[in-house]
């Protein structure tokens, strides 16, 4: 009888300790609104290729010289890479524009649908969508 309980806790730690990582994906509907279109401009703080998701940190300076933080969640590494990035795509100091989805609490946060360098290139061989892995 004892081993039947020792072997159900080391049955139910190991599924609770496989489900860690897929509780860290999440949906883009549950987070983002598609119809929360957003546009900003500044320079980079931080870019972070990593996963579940990579994250580009913009400093947006206002009309009023107010500046702001926008983030911006990019898709997994391995869907970026299969766009053309790479980890140095993005640069502390550079001058991007990002378009993408606000996040559905109004706050400055974002699905990145495409970024474009201070010349207007698009970073990358194409946009990302919404249902882009």
């Amino acid at each position: 009888m004892a081993g039947r309980i020792i072997a159900a806790a080391l049955l139910v730690g190991l599924c609770g300790a496989a489900s860690g990582p897929s509780l860290a994906h999440h949906s883009f509907a549950v987070y983002f609104s598609p119809e929360r279109e957003v546009t900003v401009a500044g320079t980079i703080s931080a870019f972070r290729f990593t996963n579940p998701h990579g994250l580009v940190v913009v400093e947006v300076t206002e009309a009023d010289g107010t500046v702001h933080s926008w983030r911006a969640e990019t898709n997994a590494p391995v869907v970026l890479q299969r766009r053309g990035w790479t980890r140095t795509s993005l640069r502390a100091g550079q001058q991007v524009t990002l378009s993408g989805w606000q996040a559905r609490d109004g706050s400055r946060y974002m699905r990145l649908r495409e970024a474009r360098d201070a010349q207007g290139r698009q970073v990358g061989a194409g946009a990302f969508g919404q249902n882009d892995g």
